[in-house]
């Protein structure tokens, strides 16, 4: 089933994400994720540039599309001109990618060195700009394009504010609404009690919530979030667990199914950050009994 048809059907779905291989055969990528094909109901690519070099996250998506795997192109339009922006996403529309995620002021995790990376504000007016054109079939400079390119697409949100959702971030979520936006995606979520706050607040908009997931191994990569990127992201009990487990992968997988079994009542989906443990994710799927063949 397409992405866009889940959402519209108001399922629960499932995504997750992988960086473009960069120095590793890309189907060794499509051999790890094979144990879960038809349990996701996307795979994320975002734009990936580590010391130089560039990760060819349009090609990934090809490849996983041409793998029986729904493909989403992450891309952001800091740095970018119309011409480059509208450039990027018809090379992902010819590489047959029909789901495009584009980020508000946030960060991205990725790959086994837990490399941060910053995406900050959606220039909302040049998406909408470079989408509009797409999908009427010319471009920005009044070229005829030869076809019409549309996405299903959605916003990253920060969520780790509870009821205390900021002005700015509400007339942000509401302007790429009105840009296009089928669903939201959120910061990761480790607190069940703030972000049932957050849904209250976000509710209004009246577009589903995916909420990210990020699989934490053990407590030194739970430490490694709070000492670099937020303090209190993630709860003390939490570390405590995996710091005083026997059995790691048992205590990360019994984390990952009380988070998740919480999120089906607040929010329409998830999104799993597998970091670098793409081989093991059908083992979360299977215990939190999600999409099972």
């Amino acid at each position: 089933m397409k992405l866009k048809q889940a959402l519209s059907d108001r399922r629960f779905v499932v995504t997750s994400e992988v960086q473009a291989p960069m120095d590793e055969d890309p189907e060794a990528l499509v051999k790890r994720l094979e144990l879960v094909r038809g349990r996701v109901d996307g795979v994320t690519v975002p734009e990936l540039e580590l010391e130089g070099v560039v990760g060819d996250s349009i090609k990934t998506c090809r490849l996983l599309r041409e793998n029986r795997f729904e493909s989403i192109y992450q891309t952001t339009t800091r740095d970018k001109s119309r011409p480059r922006l509208q450039k990027d996403l018809l090379s992902a529309h010819e590489a047959g990618v029909e789901n495009l995620l584009v980020f508000t002021e946030d960060y991205r995790i990725t790959g086994d060195s837990l490399q941060e990376m910053m995406f900050f504000h959606v220039d909302s007016g040049k998406l909408a700009s470079v989408l509009e054109h797409l999908r009427e079939g010319v471009s920005v400079d009044g070229s005829d394009l030869g076809g019409r390119a549309e996405f299903t697409m959605g916003a990253g949100v920060e969520s780790a504010w509870g009821k205390n959702v900021p002005d700015l971030e509400k007339r942000e979520m509401e302007e790429m609404v009105r840009v296009g936006s089928g669903y939201f995606l959120t910061t990761p979520v480790f607190d069940l009690d703030r972000f049932e706050k957050f849904m209250k607040e976000v509710g209004p908009f009246g577009v589903p919530v995916i909420a990210e997931v990020m699989i934490l191994r053990t407590a030194g990569m739970a430490r490694f979030l709070n000492r670099h990127l937020k303090s209190g992201l993630v709860p003390e009990r939490i570390i405590r667990k995996l710091a005083g487990s026997v059995d790691r992968q048992k205590a990360s997988i019994e984390l990952f199914t009380e988070l998740v079994s919480g999120l089906k009542d607040l929010c329409q989906g998830i999104h799993i950050i597998t970091v670098g443990g793409e081989d093991k994710l059908r083992l979360y799927l299977d215990a939190a009994r999600l999409k099972r063949l």
